[in-house]
């Protein structure tokens, strides 16, 4: 390398003293004034090089939020399974706010809608961490049963439903006081238990023996068990609580039952199964739009969702939406649909509206959980994998930026992330300065 730099460096001096003398010649010698306009186009372009940058920054730059003032707080929570963490995230910036020690092997996690709070279920140490809002600190842990995975809160904000798999029993938590007021027995390897809209009901998919047990939610007992597909898993309660529909990854099929709270004569329910509906090969999770009007089954191993009409217990319409579809998110107003596909590490977004899909973002590996921000704009990805949150957001399309979606960040989280819940609010404590 010497040897060559030493060669090289004489043939370049040269060739500046050629270049130098036909200047000479030509009579184009650098004066004083050549020298000084010079100096003005550059500087020129320089000037001219930062304005073009400064409006290219106003116009492909997203505000994250506009200005709530200073009680507005809005955060995700990431339960990361092997970290035996859950990660805050703050959505007003879209940086990591903290990390707090929950139980064992968290996984399911919901918010409270009435006050500030956030519930972890740990299925490693069988209870639920309650975590305050306002401070991310965690200010209880209620005890439940065996082998917990997901909770769900009454729309009232009182009452919390914990399907207990290892013990075939529901656990049902006061949460104003924080303790247990009852464990019902429910059908074998509860997996999910969901509350209606109304609160009168909970339903329970029992995926081991193939039935769906039926809770009244006041008196804390068994309505009714009904057998239905193979392998009931995930749940979804139309608006009016009306009906309750039920994949079954068993059979590729989704149960539509009716539901009813009042006693007809001879002590016989009107809780009954309506219908069996095949849709596409495993089917694993469901998403219901705001309206009622239509449910969206992701089909894991047909790669496609089935979109199934509650009116009239009907399977509408199919699209492929990439490998291993898991979870979906519908926006409030009913015209976006997301789907995280999991064998191939991105999300579709299809136009409910027009019946297509509209783009295909890639994000992390292993995508599963699914958020959206309070504003719609922003979908939040669970990369089970990678171990980290992707942020996709959606903006209105321009001339130069004709994409509707992009990917905007990705945070990192804890070791294998299973749930994720998004919490908007305004604090109640005073802010201290």
């Amino acid at each position: 390398m010497e040897s060559r730099w030493l060669y090289t460096w004489p043939s370049r001096s040269h060739s500046g003293c050629i270049r130098r003398i036909d200047a000479c010649r030509s009579g184009n010698l650098s004066s004083p004034a050549n020298a000084a306009s010079i100096l003005r186009k550059l500087l020129i372009i320089i000037v001219l090089i930062a304005l073009l940058g400064g409006a290219g920054w106003w116009y492909f730059h997203e505000q994250a939020f506009p200005d709530y003032g200073p009680l507005y707080r809005e955060y995700a929570y990431v339960t990361n399974g092997k970290s035996n963490t859950v990660s805050v995230i703050d959505l007003r910036t879209f940086e990591p706010a903290k990390t707090i020690a929950v139980g064992l092997n968290p996984t399911g996690v919901t918010a409270n809608s009435k006050k500030n709070e956030i519930y972890v279920v740990n299925t490693g140490s069988n209870n639920v961490s309650v975590i305050d809002a306002e401070k991310n600190a965690v200010v209880a842990a209620i005890g439940v049963h065996g082998r917990p995975y997901f909770i769900d809160v009454s729309e009232d904000g009182k009452r919390a439903y914990v399907a207990n798999s290892g013990s075939a029993n529901v656990s049902v938590i006061d949460l104003e006081k924080r303790v247990v007021v009852g464990n019902v027995r429910v059908g074998s390897g509860p997996g999910l238990a969901r509350v209606s809209p109304d609160g009168a009901t909970v339903v329970v998919s029992n995926r081991s023996d193939n039935t769906v047990s039926l809770l009244d939610a006041k008196l804390l007992q068994v309505r009714a068990t009904l057998p239905v597909c193979q392998q009931p898993e995930d749940i979804a309660i139309l608006p009016d609580s009306s009906k309750a529909f039920i994949t079954c990854s068993g059979s590729s099929q989704v149960a539509s039952l009716v539901l009813d709270t009042g006693q007809k004569s001879g002590g016989l329910t009107g809780d009954k199964v309506l219908a069996l509906l095949d849709v596409g090969r495993t089917p694993v999770s469901l998403a219901l739009k705001p309206d009622g009007g239509e449910l969206i089954v992701c089909n894991f191993d047909s790669d496609s969702i089935s979109i199934i009409e509650t009116g009239n217990d009907e399977v509408g319409s199919s699209a492929l939406v990439g490998q291993h579809p898991t979870h979906a998110a519908v926006t409030l107003d009913n015209s976006r649909l997301y789907i995280s596909n999991f064998g191939s590490n991105s999300v579709a977004v299809y136009d409910i509206d027009n019946g297509r899909r509209i783009a295909t973002v890639a994000v992390g590996s292993r995508p599963d959980g699914l958020a959206l921000s309070q504003n719609q704009n922003y979908l939040l990805v669970l990369d089970t994998q990678a171990g980290d949150v992707t942020v996709i957001q959606k903006r209105s399309p321009r001339k130069l930026e004709p994409t509707e979606y992009s990917l905007l960040t990705m945070i990192p989280v804890g070791l294998q992330p299973n749930g994720i819940v998004v919490k908007a609010f305004r604090i109640t404590a005073p802010v201290k300065k």
